[in-house]
C-alpha cells in the first residue's frame, strides 16, 4: 500500500512553544508545512467592550493585562489618547519618567522574549540569565507602584507619584546571613535612580553574555538563519511594525518618526536587519536592549537635576493628595466625584500610538461626551504578526514553526483581547 503522507496536526494550545493559548492547525506533507491556520480566541476577555462600560480611569488597569509582558507601554497609549481628548498638559518631569519606564519595559519584554525564544529552540542557560536581570527591573516597578507586574502607574496628566527615595531591601533570614544580605543590598542603599543607574552600568555586560552564548553559536544560527524570511515590501503589506518590520530592513520607529513625550530630546539609534529572517530579528532586539539602556541612562541624568511636579494640577481629572482630601471639603468632593462617576470627556475621537516593545500599539477612543467611552479600539501589534504566520512557515519543517512563533514575540492577551 502507498503511504499516505498528507495529514493535519494540532500544534498547541498545550504545546510548551505555543506560548499559552495558540492553537495552530498544521497541514503537513510529511514533515513539511503546507498550511498553518492559527485558531485564536482562547484568551478572549472582551477588553474593548468592558472598557466601554466603565469610567475612563477604571480602564487603565485593563491595559496592563493586555500584553502582560509590556505593562506600562500599554497604559501609556491609553492615557495619551485620553490626554488628547481632554487637552491635558503633562509636566515635563512626568514625561521623562514615562519615557524611562517605557524603555525599562522594553528591556523587560525583550529579556522574556530572548529567554523564552531560546528555550523553545533548545538553549536553556539564556532563560536563567535573562530572568536574573528581570528581577531587578521588577523591583523598580514595585518601588514606584507597589505591584511587580500590573503597575497602573501612568495616570491621565502624568504618573501616580514621584520616584521613591529608597529601595526595598533584603533582610537576614535562615537562607541569607549578614554577609549575604550586605552584598545583596549593596546597590539598594540609595534612591530608585541610584539603583537604576547601577543597573544601567551593569547591563551592557549582561547583554554581552547573552551574545556570547547565542550570536555566533552554530546551533542557534542553524535554527534561525534563513527561517521565516519576510521581504521589506511584504513586511509593509502585512502590517508589520516594531522589530518584525525593522528586522526586514525598514527603519520605522515611532520614537523617531512621530516623536511623543520627550523622545526628540534623547540620543539613540534604530537598529535594522538585512535579511528579514529570525536571526536578524534576534539581532535587532538585542541591539534594542542596548539602545534602551542608553535612553534610561539619559533620563536618569535629567531626572536627578530637575525636580518638579509629576502630575497635572487639575482636580477635575487628577485626585487631590490624601492630606488635602482630609483637610479640605472642596478636595473631598473632587475625590469622591472622581472615584464614583469619573469625568466626562468632550465629544470627539483620538488615536494615540506608542512604539511598544512588539511594534505599534495604538488606542482609538471615541467619546460621546459621557463619563465612559462610546468606543474603544485596541491596535495590537501581535495580531498583525500572527496573521502572517501561515505565510512565514510554508515550506518549513515543524521544528521551524517553533522558531517562527518565538521570533514573532506574540502575547495572547493583546491578540485575543
Amino acid at each position: 500500500m502507498a503511504e499516505i503522507r498528507n495529514y493535519t496536526m494540532n500544534f498547541g494550545p498545550q504545546h510548551p512553544a505555543a506560548h499559552g493559548v495558540l492553537r495552530l492547525v498544521l497541514e503537513l506533507d510529511g514533515e513539511v508545512i503546507e498550511r498553518a491556520d492559527p485558531h485564536i480566541g482562547l484568551l478572549h476577555r472582551a477588553t474593548e467592550k468592558l472598557a466601554e462600560t466603565k469610567p475612563y480611569n477604571q480602564s487603565i488597569p485593563y491595559m496592563d493585562r493586555l500584553d502582560y509582558v509590556s505593562m506600562m507601554a500599554n497604559e501609556h497609549a491609553y492615557v495619551m489618547a485620553l490626554e488628547k481628548l481632554l487637552k491635558v498638559e503633562v509636566p515635563i518631569r512626568a514625561q521623562y519618567i514615562r519615557v524611562m519606564f517605557d524603555e525599562l519595559t522594553r528591556i523587560l519584554n525583550h529579556l522574556l522574549w530572548l529567554g523564552a525564544h531560546a528555550l523553545d529552540i533548545g538553549a536553556m542557560t539564556v532563560f536563567l540569565y535573562a530572568f536574573r536581570e528581570r528581577e531587578d527591573l521588577m523591583d523598580a516597578y514595585e518601588a514606584v507602584s507597589g505591584a511587580r507586574m500590573h503597575a497602573t502607574y501612568y495616570r491621565v496628566g502624568g504618573v501616580y507619584r514621584d520616584l521613591p527615595d529608597s529601595m526595598p531591601r533584603y533582610s537576614v533570614s535562615r537562607w541569607h546571613d549578614d554577609k549575604d544580605v550586605a552584598r545583596m543590598n549593596a546597590n539598594r542603599e540609595g534612591s530608585l535612580l541610584d539603583f537604576l543607574a547601577d543597573f544601567c552600568r551593569r547591563f551592557p555586560g549582561y547583554v554581552d553574555d547573552y551574545e556570547t552564548l547565542l550570536t555566533d553559536n552554530r546551533i542557534w544560527k542553524q535554527r534561525t538563519v534563513g527561517i521565516g524570511v519576510v521581504s521589506p515590501e511584504r513586511a509593509l503589506q502585512l502590517g508589520f511594525t516594531g522589530p518584525m518590520l525593522r528586522g526586514s530592513g525598514i527603519e520605522w520607529d515611532l520614537r523617531k518618526k512621530q516623536p511623543y513625550e520627550v523622545y526628540d530630546r534623547l540620543d539613540f539609534d534604530i537598529p535594522v536587519g538585512v535579511h528579514g529572517d529570525c536571526y536578524d530579528r534576534y539581532l535587532v532586539r538585542v541591539e534594542e536592549m542596548r539602545q534602551s539602556n542608553r535612553i534610561v541612562a539619559q533620563c536618569i541624568d535629567w531626572l536627578r537635576k530637575n525636580p518638579g511636579p509629576v502630575i497635572a494640577d487639575d482636580h477635575k481629572f487628577v485626585p487631590p493628595s490624601r492630606e488635602e482630601m482630609k483637610a479640605d471639603m472642596e478636595a473631598l468632593i473632587h475625590h469622591f466625584k472622581l472615584f464614583t462617576e469619573g469625568y466626562s470627556v468632550p465629544v470627539g475621537e483620538a488615536y494615540a500610538a506608542v512604539e511598544h516593545p512588539k511594534g505599534e500599539f495604538g488606542i482609538y477612543l471615541v467619546s460621546d461626551g459621557a463619563n465612559k467611552p462610546f468606543r474603544v479600539k485596541i491596535r495590537a501589534p501581535g495580531f498583525a504578526h500572527l496573521s502572517a504566520l501561515d505565510e512565514m512557515s510554508r515550506g518549513h519543517m515543524i521544528a521551524d514553526v517553533v522558531a517562527i512563533i518565538g521570533t514573532q514575540d506574540i502575547v495572547f492577551g493583546e491578540v485575543d483581547r
